[in-house]
């Protein structure tokens, strides 16, 4: 645990190191949200608002984008000697991979105040409950957790950087083909499986409901067992990793 704590603050401070880094997944998902909401909201018919139906899905992009930067942060690490001499200190894989784990949802639960905040100055008026503001934060906690290991492992798997980089993009396209900002309907047909099958959908729907006092059908439970999956699968496959390319 300590080893951890430990690691936690050398992953913070590097964060606040980097600021164009740091900038770039706080201002990136407001920029986005504004950009749809201003330029695309008054074309796209949800039945609401459009700023009431677009935040859920922001946020996920949000948290995507912040996890998947963990993956670079990872593989500075594995390729710059660093683990080298934490090893000689005789400090555990497992601290160094939670530091950048907890850093990484740190940086998404400040996004996520920070995306609250604009959606709320710019119309955003959910009727959640208290006891639905606290499902639907544990909900995002989970899902930026099981993100945030998967990216440490991605992290672990590349062979540099720049490739790590490349997981980056992949994780801000995922929210597109899904429930995030335009309903599955009114894709080609050829694509409603895959965006209804696809990890992000259930999860939206289930901060959707939540936020807005709509039902929720099984949302809950399929986001809850997709994030679920991915984190156990992430720290498994992320320990094996680590042990390979220290051994």
């Amino acid at each position: 645990m300590s080893d951890s704590l430990t690691m936690v603050g050398r992953s913070l401070r590097l964060t606040m190191r980097t600021p164009d880094a740091l900038l770039t997944s706080l201002l990136l998902p407001v920029m986005l949200m504004l950009l749809f909401v201003y330029l695309f909201g008054g074309a796209i018919q949800t039945g609401t608002r459009y700023v009431t139906y677009v935040v859920p899905g922001v946020l996920l992009l949000c948290a995507a984008f912040g996890a998947s930067m963990t993956a670079v942060s990872v593989s500075h690490d594995m390729t710059g000697g660093i683990v080298d001499r934490f090893r000689s200190l005789d400090v555990a894989g497992a601290a160094v991979l939670a530091g950048h784990v907890a850093a990484s949802v740190a940086r998404n639960l400040a996004s996520t105040v920070l995306v609250f905040g604009v959606a709320f100055l710019i119309g955003f008026r959910p009727s959640a409950h208290p006891l639905d503001w606290l499902a639907a934060g544990g909900v995002l906690l989970v899902f930026m957790l099981a993100i945030s290991w998967l990216s440490a492992a991605v992290g672990l798997l590349a062979r540099s950087p720049e490739a790590a980089g490349g997981f980056t993009f992949f994780m801000a396209f995922l929210p597109y083909p899904s429930s995030a900002f335009v309903p599955i309907e009114t894709m080609p047909t050829w694509l409603h499986g895959f965006a209804e099958n696809q990890p992000i959908t259930p999860v939206i729907e289930t901060l959707r409901g939540l936020l807005l006092g709509t039902p929720v059908g099984t949302s809950p439970w399929q986001a809850l067992a997709w994030c679920g999956a991915i984190l156990v699968a992430s720290v498994a496959l992320a320990g094996v990793l680590f042990r390979r390319r220290t051994a």
